[in-house]
């Protein structure tokens, strides 16, 4: 009886020991499992001087860029770290050397204290100058460190006041860098030159430009890019498409980058299997003063010239970017001998009727992004002309139908109530 009291006390001991050690093993091996760094965002707001005219919606820029803020901040995903930086916040004066340095962190790069961020942005009265070249520099340095995914939003409605530091230049050597930092910029303004300087920002650093003239337009993007910082896109890669079709370049799914002058043919070549869609989308970014009336058509077309289906889309007056898509299911196919069936090749070719003024530039073309998708196709892709053309000859084939019918009756029955009429 002893012996079995000391038999049950030691196994009780012993595991009680092996459930402490498991408890202590557990969160060490939780430990060693490598964490994903959360992104980092920093917004940098223009507090310069001109941000107190009234334009935005019939109130002031800087009440329309706290209304976005505060939207903006109630939205922020949870795992991104974010900070704000101003410029121009804090000297009224004249002397250019003390407004060029007039710019510095409001709110930390870190877990977002929603409340905090909020009142610190409610404190902001437009003041300064603008100096975006050092902005830009001290928001480098605010994300400097680490692995994550890094970018820099900055909102403003005017160019720099500060050179000769060139803040397209500032953003070059960003890039040289090597960080992987991104500069998105939108202007509050529609004014060439702003938006040429705020495009080469931009672009220098891989990031986009936008332009916004509405609240809610400048919130809207504000979220998408900081979404974005959350959930990075795939990186795109450069092509550049030929003159014609034969010559084009082979493209896979993926998200491609190209430029297109003015009224110029791009020509890309995509292998589709049976029994998947081709799914296609362009957007070109009129990076320069075109003309009102515009548009860009997208065709699928085979390699003998035959056009498969097209997305067209068109507009006018002033414009940042116009997009269009097309899908296109390949059939399966009923030919059992083979072990892997021939991809068919489609064309693509993009077209775009923008215009300029003569002194407009046309070289280097304008930014294109190109999205290529090669997915099941869907059950009714036997008939690919269900899709495209093919469904609107369809219509217009029973709208013609009906218009003979109808024309048919109301003449039977016009003829008709003339020989009753004449009878009488």
């Amino acid at each position: 009886m002893i012996i079995r009291k000391r038999l049950t006390v030691g196994v009780g001991i012993l595991l009680a020991t092996l459930t402490a050690g498991l408890g202590s093993a557990l969160p060490a091996a939780a430990d060693e499992a490598p964490a994903k760094a959360s992104p980092k965002v920093e917004l940098v707001l223009d507090v310069s001087g001109s941000m107190r005219t009234r334009d935005i919606d019939g109130q002031s820029r800087m009440t329309a860029a706290k209304q976005a803020f505060n939207e903006v901040l109630d939205a922020v995903p949870e795992q991104v770290e974010l900070g704000i930086r101003t410029l121009g916040a804090d000297y009224p004066g004249n002397d250019r050397k003390v407004g060029c340095k007039d710019t510095k962190q409001l709110y930390p790069v870190g877990p977002l204290d929603r409340t905090e961020a909020k009142t610190a942005v409610a404190t902001l009265a437009p003041t300064g100058w603008t100096p975006i070249g050092p902005a830009l520099l001290g928001a480098a340095d605010d994300l400097k460190g680490g692995d994550a995914t890094r970018r820099i939003v900055l909102i403003s409605d005017g160019e720099d006041t500060c050179g000769p530091l060139d803040p397209c230049e500032v953003a070059r050597d960003i890039a040289a860098r090597g960080i992987h930092l991104v500069i998105d910029t939108l202007g509050l303004v529609p004014n060439a030159k702003i938006r040429e300087q705020l495009t080469c920002i931009a672009e220098a650093t891989g990031g986009t430009y936008t332009a916004v003239q509405h609240t809610d337009e400048l919130s809207g993007r504000v979220k998408q890019l900081v979404d974005r910082a959350a959930e990075p896109v795939v990186t795109p890669v450069a092509t550049e498409g030929a003159d014609s079709c034969s010559s084009a370049p082979q493209l896979k799914a993926g998200l491609y980058t190209d430029r297109e002058k003015l009224g110029q043919h791009r020509w890309y070549r995509v292998d589709v299997l049976p029994g998947q869609e081709l799914r296609a989308s362009v957007s070109v970014f009129a990076d320069r003063a075109v003309n009102n009336d515009y548009g860009v058509l997208l065709r699928a077309l085979t390699v003998h010239g035959r056009e498969i289906v097209r997305g067209s889309e068109s507009g006018t007056g002033r414009t940042d970017a116009i997009s269009s898509g097309l899908r296109y299911p390949k059939a399966e196919t009923e030919d059992t001998d083979s072990e892997k069936p021939a991809a068919e090749t489609v064309c693509l070719q993009l077209s775009n009727s923008f215009s300029a003024p003569a002194s407009v530039k046309a070289s280097p073309g304008m930014p294109v992004e190109l999205t290529v998708d090669l997915v099941d196709a869907p059950d009714d892709a036997a008939d690919p002309a269900a899709f495209g053309l093919g469904r609107g000859w369809w219509l217009l084939g029973v709208l013609v139908l009906t218009g003979l019918i109808a024309g048919l009756v109301f003449g039977w029955i016009s003829r008709w109530r003339v020989a009753v009429w004449r009878t009488n």
